[in-house]
């Protein structure tokens, strides 16, 4: 009987020691606490990173970029701006000489350069570009102006300034629209005979140096001279009509022998003979002259 009672009371000692330790571990789970040691160094293993959210342009499955990767990225390729113009109708200059006589070595400009963009040039152009795959413009462009000097050679001053058949004149001065005018375009180096804003004929002309102008403004025929001699140069003025002083339009050989290699002392020089003859026939005293640039 002392036995058993002792072996009872041991065994609920146990049982009481088994259940404290079990009551102990839940409390310990339920806390979260975590039993480290003083001192002990920090855990090395790093939280795992989240994925960065897909840009706009993933595509469905890909894997998105990395931050780093999307920054270096360049954006894509801007689209060339178009070629600018150079030339155009309406325009006067050495350049549009130039584009005129290219344009001719390839037989696209049948007329004599005039240094003036017109209807004709433009439809050159036109011609030009259409050959070679471009834009048919009329205007020269970057591209089309690249393209031509590809395939010509610079114009010899003889092709810059050859005789002119049927030159392309500028548009006339607002002040030869009205009566029998001679119209003289210093830019276009041309000479229109017009009676009221009609072009009847048209011829190419040069001026005086720098040293000797051939002015510029309003001015009348007040005398003509079919057989004139400078009496202050001794020099020959076929077909001379006179506008302002000793200034005149006339005939001059030596232009047609040098071209525009030369110049006068202020008068208005036409190199073909036969159309200033015919002019002077045309021309009365009172005629208007307009000469202007």
């Amino acid at each position: 009987m002392t036995r058993g009672r002792t072996n009872g009371h041991g065994l609920g000692a146990r049982t009481a020691a088994t259940a404290a330790v079990g009551l102990l571990a839940l409390a310990t789970l339920a806390t979260g606490c975590k039993v480290e040691r003083v001192g002990a160094p920090e855990p090395t293993t790093l939280p795992t990173r989240t994925s960065p959210r897909p840009t706009d342009d993933a595509k469905p499955g890909s894997t998105p970029a990395s931050p780093a990767a999307t920054a270096s990225r360049t954006p894509g390729a801007r689209p060339s701006p178009p070629p600018s113009t150079l030339m155009a109708v309406g325009d006067r200059s050495t350049r549009v000489r130039e584009l005129q006589a290219r344009l001719r070595q390839i037989g696209h400009f049948g007329r004599g350069p005039t240094g003036y963009y017109g209807t004709t040039t433009a439809a050159s152009v036109r011609s030009f570009q259409g050959r070679r795959g471009l834009p048919r413009t009329g205007r020269t462009d970057t591209v089309t102006w690249e393209r031509l000097l590809a395939m010509t050679r610079r114009p010899t001053a003889g092709e810059l300034d050859p005789p002119v058949a049927g030159a392309e004149a500028a548009k006339p001065d607002a002040r030869c629209l009205q009566g029998r005018v001679l119209c003289v375009d210093k830019n276009s180096r041309t000479l229109s005979w017009m009676v009221d804003g009609r072009v009847l004929s048209s011829m190419d002309v040069r001026f005086g140096s720098q040293y000797t102008p051939t002015r510029e403004g309003t001015f009348s025929v007040y005398w003509k001279s079919r057989h004139h001699v400078s009496t202050l140069y001794g020099s020959p003025m076929p077909y001379a009509m006179f506008f302002s002083g000793g200034q005149a339009v006339h005939y001059s050989p030596d232009f047609a022998a040098r071209g525009y290699d030369g110049a006068s002392h202020g008068c208005v020089n036409v190199r073909d003979e036969g159309k200033i003859a015919s002019l002077f026939g045309q021309v009365r005293s009172g005629d208007k002259v307009v000469i202007h640039r």
